[in-house]
């Protein structure tokens, strides 16, 4: 019997490749089939058992609402697994002019990345895990893995031009560490048809 291949899980932080693409000022970029791009990472012998999408909807924006709705479908449809947490309303304070305004933040999701990265190390539900975020957040959950069993192996996928600020995780990870480049993200896109039209080439 041929030897049996090395189980790998893929855990997104979708507000973190987001931005990071964001910041890039090439919409397309952000149709990036996820389940694609991990394939793309996975080492001979591996299996990629599972990719996890952690993020949250702006529902108070209705454009960009729309846009992510189409998106996670189109992920949905591909085999990713969407985990969706939420956006808290808070009131802020300037210390200077003493007026205050409403804002929100993004919660829960990169706890809920955390504890399944911790989870699958403990239910041996992959031997490599692939994270793709550049949050320092997650070094807890990443040295709890490297302690607890040696052989589970964590790469940090850093999201384009974020490996300076994946530092502390990717010492976490013992040095493990790529960085996903604009080419590659352009490698791995959804058609255009499946995204919303101002993330096609000629919206830009």
């Amino acid at each position: 019997m041929p030897p049996e291949r090395r189980k790998v899980i893929c855990y997104v932080d979708g507000f973190n490749l987001y931005h990071a693409i964001d910041d890039l000022r090439s919409p397309r970029l952000k149709a990036v089939n996820i389940w694609a791009l991990a394939e793309s990472l996975l080492l001979e012998g591996e299996s990629l058992k599972g990719v996890e999408y952690f993020s949250a909807y702006a529902t108070w924006l209705p454009k960009a609402y729309r846009r992510h709705q189409i998106y996670v479908r189109a992920l949905q449809r591909v085999g990713v697994n969407v985990n969706m947490a939420h956006f808290k309303e808070k009131n802020v304070r300037c210390k200077k002019c003493n007026n205050t305004w409403k804002s929100r933040e993004e919660k829960e999701s990169d706890v809920h990345l955390a504890l399944a990265v911790l989870e699958g190390a403990i239910d041996n539900q992959y031997d490599r895990a692939i994270i793709v975020s550049a949050d320092s957040d997650l070094v807890p959950a990443v040295k709890a893995v490297k302690n607890r069993d040696a052989g589970k192996e964590v790469l940090i996928a850093a999201p384009p031009r974020r490996r300076r600020v994946a530092r502390d995780l990717i010492k976490a990870a013992n040095g493990s560490a790529l960085e996903v480049s604009p080419k590659r993200l352009e490698q791995h896109l959804f058609p255009a048809l499946e995204m919303p039209p101002e993330w096609n080439p000629a919206a830009e």
